[in-house]
């Protein structure tokens, strides 16, 4: 048995297309300069609202521009169509090393979120309500899906991984080449109905799956009755786990409540958990967080303790608020030292990265983990390769 299946009605990138995700960046203004440098970028369909000329503008406003955006790309042959397909997927870092997926659909009934909800797919993060919302919103409008969800395969990892390498290697030609900022080389291939195509999707959608990115973009498909979503099937060999780190806009109460040491030197991630770094105008320190003892492994991780003990206890902050922004590995901490010195945010909360251990504890026990707390990489590319939902 296996839970994911081809693509109906696919559409390919030429060239073009490919973009980081919506959620990936710590700066709006960074998704704006995307879009007037490339019309063509996915960012423009799935972020219509911070295209230029419409900054300002409420999403729903703009989601008739998304609509026209998408149509206009593939009337440029921006995009190609083909009829029940899966897509290789093949990532290639500036260091030669190479990460594999398959571009598929996958059950949405499928998607559990707690041990008494049967299912293959485990979600394992909380959400904030008004981003799925959008992407609800943004799907119904447009009647595509643009984003992937990345899924980790848990049982037959190594093998698919072993099968998606080889098919690559016997494929020829890749269908586009596309290079993010970081230099990595995102290139795709289709596969029709055979023995080779079944054979991926026993392989992808045969045990259990860990949703590694994409929580809001599955609970969108589940919201708007969806019955599957997009998805790239990784394998554990291909990904890892990149810090998540915090910025403050306001310090809404002095941070002397807490267990502090004054750091020296260069402020960066703490090279292992159980401390947290605090970056101010005003100083720098390390911060242990007290744990609960009889309290389980997703209370005690360090993202949860920065939740419910720095911004909540000691800074009054809900973890919603807008005042905080989620920093993704990509950004490394002078980024973040130079927001603060920027006058941009006051505070910097840097946070050692989830373990796999954690990581897949948490996941096993069919428990959530907290909002933002895991960056995997490298993460698929929007825009590459779209699902058509009729």
């Amino acid at each position: 048995m296996t839970v994911a299946y081809p693509i109906a009605r696919a559409w390919l990138s030429t060239g073009g297309t490919g973009a980081q995700n919506y959620d990936e960046f710590a700066d709006d203004a960074e998704i704006t300069e995307i879009i007037a440098a490339n019309p063509a970028s996915a960012l423009a369909v799935e972020m219509p609202h911070r295209a230029p000329g419409s900054v300002g503008r409420p999403f729903l406003d703009c989601l008739p521009d998304a609509v026209a955006r998408l149509r206009a790309a593939k009337d440029d042959g921006h995009y190609v169509p083909a009829g029940d397909v899966v897509v290789l997927y093949r990532i290639t870092a500036p260091d030669g090393a190479r990460a594999y997926g398959l571009w598929c659909m996958v059950a949405t009934d499928q998607i559990s979120t707690s041990a008494d909800e049967p299912g293959a797919v485990i979600r394992n993060e909380d959400v904030f309500v008004e981003k799925v919302r959008e992407r609800v919103a943004l799907a119904e409008a447009t009647k595509h899906l643009l984003s992937p969800v990345l899924l980790l395969q848990t049982a037959q990892g190594e093998a698919l991984h072993t099968a998606l390498a080889q098919a690559v290697a016997e494929a020829g030609s890749p269908a586009v080449v596309d290079t993010d900022p970081a230099g990595r080389a995102h290139e795709i291939w289709a596969v029709g109905a055979g023995a080779i195509r079944d054979r991926l999707l026993a392989l992808a959608g045969g045990g259990e799956l860990v949703v590694a990115d994409g929580n809001h973009r599955s609970l969108a498909a589940q919201t708007a009755g969806y019955p599957r979503f997009l998805a790239v099937v990784t394998t554990p060999e291909s990904v890892a786990i990149q810090p998540y780190n915090r910025l403050v806009a306001e310090l809404t109460a002095p941070l002397d409540a807490l267990e502090l040491e004054p750091l020296t030197g260069p402020v960066g991630v703490p090279a292992a958990g159980g401390r947290v770094h605090l970056y101010t105008r005003g100083g720098a320190w390390s911060a242990t967080l007290p744990r609960v003892a009889e309290a389980g492994v997703v209370d005690n991780l360090d993202h949860a303790l920065v939740e419910r003990r720095l911004f909540a206890e000691t800074l009054g902050l809900e973890p919603g608020d807008k005042r905080i922004t989620y920093v993704g590995g990509d950004y490394p901490a002078e980024w973040l030292r130079g927001e603060v010195d920027a006058g941009r945010a006051e505070l910097a909360v840097l946070v050692a990265p989830v373990t796999v251990d954690d990581f897949v504890a948490v996941n096993l026990a069919r428990q959530k983990m907290p909002r933002k707390s895991t960056w995997f990489t490298p993460k698929a590319r929007a825009g590459l390769v779209v699902a058509q939902l009729d």
